[in-house]
């Protein structure tokens, strides 16, 4: 059992790398704390590759996976967008007191989204596999191990990264980064005829035109004029309103002209 673990820890774990659930670990852990991040991968991980083990690989043909990725593709570009949203003009000139985030939610969006991710995807057709010629209790182990490991390591580049970076900077990063992987699974699902360098380009338009267009939005609220804000106490004349009176007062005649 012990070489079986061993075995499905090494598959499993270069099958992550550069896979789009270490820059989905990243992305997490840019924005939320890093046991939160990974304890939803674990959670998620576990579940997805004890179906895997437990169907085998007739589960892949069974899987509705293009509506698995079309629910994950909403999902993606619904996180990117509220994310967007709530550091939209945003700045370190207009900062923010913050606000303690609950670790419940940032751990059933990590959840849902890994698991959404992860379904159909070819880690689980990997386990699968490895589980039909292997004990089933130590694939699913070491699948389990396998991810959470590569993962780990996307976390720690997130973290390493975040200690350098402003807030504000992060959360726009996030919110591009989950625009594209929205954009590339969806077009992933509805356009299979496609390979994968056109599918990267395509969905690399969806996070450029919101980048643009908060780019545009934050310059114009740069150049557009703002009136000083002056505190008046509750008796005291209106500073615009005095000049006014004044001007429409009668002027004395001079002297000569009486």
């Amino acid at each position: 059992m012990i070489a079986t673990v061993l075995l499905s820890i090494g598959i499993v774990f270069l099958a992550e790398l550069g896979d789009k659930s270490q820059l989905m670990a990243l992305t997490f852990a840019l924005r939320y704390r890093w046991w939160v991040v990974l304890g939803g991968i674990a959670t998620a991980s576990a579940a997805v590759h004890l179906i895997s083990v437990g169907v085998g690989h007739f589960l892949g043909a069974a899987l509705p996976t293009r509506a698995i990725a079309l629910v994950a593709a909403v999902t993606f570009l619904a996180v990117g967008l509220w994310t967007l949203r709530e550091h939209f003009g945003s700045g370190d000139d207009d900062p923010k007191p913050k606000t303690p985030k609950a670790a419940g939610a940032p751990f059933f969006v990590v959840l849902s989204a890994f698991l959404l991710a992860e379904l159909g995807d070819r880690t689980m057709f990997a386990t699968a596999a490895l589980a039909t010629d292997y004990d089933w209790v130590g694939v699913w182990l070491g699948s389990t191990i396998g991810m959470v490991a590569a993962d780990a390591l996307a976390i720690a580049v997130g973290i390493l990264v975040g200690k350098h970076l402003p807030e504000h900077a992060i959360g726009i990063g996030s919110g591009l980064l989950f625009l594209y992987f929205g954009s590339a699974t969806l077009l992933g699902a509805a356009t299979p005829a496609l390979d994968g360098g056109a599918v990267a380009g395509f969905a690399a338009l969806a996070p450029a035109l919101a980048g643009a267009a908060l780019l545009l939005t934050r310059m114009g609220r740069r150049t557009s004029p703002v009136r000083p804000h002056t505190v008046r106490h509750p008796g005291a004349p209106d500073p615009v309103a005095v000049p006014a009176a004044q001007a429409a007062r009668p002027r004395p005649l001079p002297r000569s002209e009486r």
